[in-house]
């Protein structure tokens, strides 16, 4: 029987070869003869139902290759099922085959299913990405010529590209790095490639966003001995000094150092400030805002984290902004600015937990120099707590921390013999002056 097989692909290959310059013509749907080309069809298809009517566990697909070669071969034209089916097909003569020379030839054939059916039926940049992946697969030593074709398979479907075909180009590129057909500098372009269609996906395919964070994961990991910043600043310096105003080639540099943490280089501080001067954008705003923390000098981070805030749209991205801004206030103990920014921030998010608990923070801080008694040294925890409580209240993802800090500065409330002697009790409202300058609830430690 897998000989009869054999042969009946053999002659595929040989019909292929013979008709060669009758298929470049117009010739019709259903080839020279189109009763014997239905019938055939219907033949091989009522077979293939039994066989996926088995979930593909019996042997009707051995009843499949006669009829199917026909189609193949004589009009392959007439519907698209004949290369869905016969990719199927094929893999299955692949996978029962134990003869390495007869692999071999199904392995052809299987790729001669791909190009038939991108001349036939076109979606080229598809199939190619299923063909590039299944050489890969089945032809590993094939790499080379599996690259090409995947890269080639990418540059034509872009973000529409699939999960494993760009898990599959990668894994091709590194082979291709290791053998030193090609340097680093290209895996890292393919990496940053990979991850623009990664993230387009992960933001705009809301149903599939744990496919793409798993796609994303395999990637990173295949990436990570590329990926020190040793690497990154070698490969990107060489172009950097060739192209210094190249306004794409800075965009690159500066978005795959900062996502790798490889801030602190020259060549990322350069890069930055080029970038903002050739091409001023919320991204480079915010990236010079990043490089100047980074020198510590805040005055002019928060001037160009400004400036990003303003030329955001999003309301995320001015939400990430302010935050980032408030946390420099914090820093500088500028407490009465970065509460401000805290609530920038809300403004745009809302139910965003981080922001009261950093107000909460800067209370609790507060606290001491905001007193000079036995009281007013205390009564900070009191809003400062509120802070914390809110956070728990909006938001789930802090609730955990929100609460260990209400146990915390709790402990650090009045006693109540002490808010007795000021002639308060449980549950009076209190100002708390300051620069907090806000209403609280009076409560003690005890």
């Amino acid at each position: 029987m897998k000989k009869n097989l054999l042969l009946l692909l053999l002659g595929l290959f040989a019909g292929l070869i013979i008709s060669k310059s009758a298929l470049a013509q117009d010739e019709p749907r259903f080839g020279k003869d189109s009763v014997t080309c239905i019938t055939n069809n219907s033949l091989y298809y009522e077979f293939f139902k039994q066989w996926k009517q088995s979930n593909y566990k019996n042997e009707a697909w051995k009843d499949v290759v006669g009829p199917w070669t026909w189609v193949f071969n004589n009009c392959p034209r007439s519907y698209k099922n004949i290369y869905i089916h016969g990719e199927k097909l094929v893999k299955e003569l692949i996978k029962t085959e134990t003869d390495k020379a007869k692999k071999d030839k199904y392995i052809d054939t299987l790729m001669m299913v791909y190009d038939q059916r991108i001349k036939y039926f076109g979606q080229e940049g598809y199939v190619l990405g299923k063909k590039g992946v299944d050489l890969y697969k089945y032809r590993p030593t094939d790499y080379e010529k599996s690259y090409e074709i995947l890269k080639k398979a990418v540059s034509l479907t872009g973000n529409k590209t699939l999960g494993p075909i760009l898990i599959y180009y990668f894994r091709s590129a590194e082979k291709m790095v290791k053998s030193e057909k090609i340097d680093k500098a290209e895996l890292v372009d393919i990496y940053d490639t990979e991850s623009d269609i990664i993230d387009y996906n992960i933001k705009n395919n809301p149903k599939k966003v744990a496919n793409w964070e798993a796609v994303k994961g395999n990637i990173e990991l295949s990436f990570e001995p590329y990926a020190t910043c040793e690497d990154l600043i070698s490969i990107y310096t060489v172009k950097f000094n060739e192209s210094p105003n190249d306004i794409d080639l800075l965009k690159k540099i500066t978005k795959i150092l900062d996502k790798k943490n490889c801030t602190d280089s020259d060549l990322f501080f350069q890069a930055t400030e080029n970038l903002h001067k050739a091409d001023p954008s919320a991204g480079s705003a915010e990236l010079m805002g990043k490089m100047y923390i980074k020198k510590e000098n805040y005055t002019m981070a928060c001037d160009y984290l400004k400036q990003a805030a303003d030329l955001y749209e999003d309301p995320n991205e001015k939400a990430d902004i302010y935050y980032l801004m408030a946390k420099v206030g914090y820093q500088e103990k500028q407490y009465s600015k970065a509460r401000s920014n805290c609530y920038d921030v809300l403004k745009y998010r809302p139910n965003d937990g981080k922001a009261y608990i950093l107000i909460g923070n800067m209370y609790a801080v507060s606290s001491k120099s905001c007193g000079n008694n036995d009281l007013t040294t205390k009564v900070a925890y009191w809003a400062a707590v509120d802070k914390f409580i809110k956070a728990r209240n909006v938001d789930s993802s802090v609730a955990d921390e929100a609460k260990k800090l209400i146990t915390l500065y709790s402990q650090y409330f009045p006693a109540t013999e002490t808010i007795f002697f000021y002639d308060l009790k449980k549950g009076d409202k209190y100002k708390v002056e300051c620069w907090i300058n806000e209403t609280t609830t009076v409560r003690t430690s005890d």
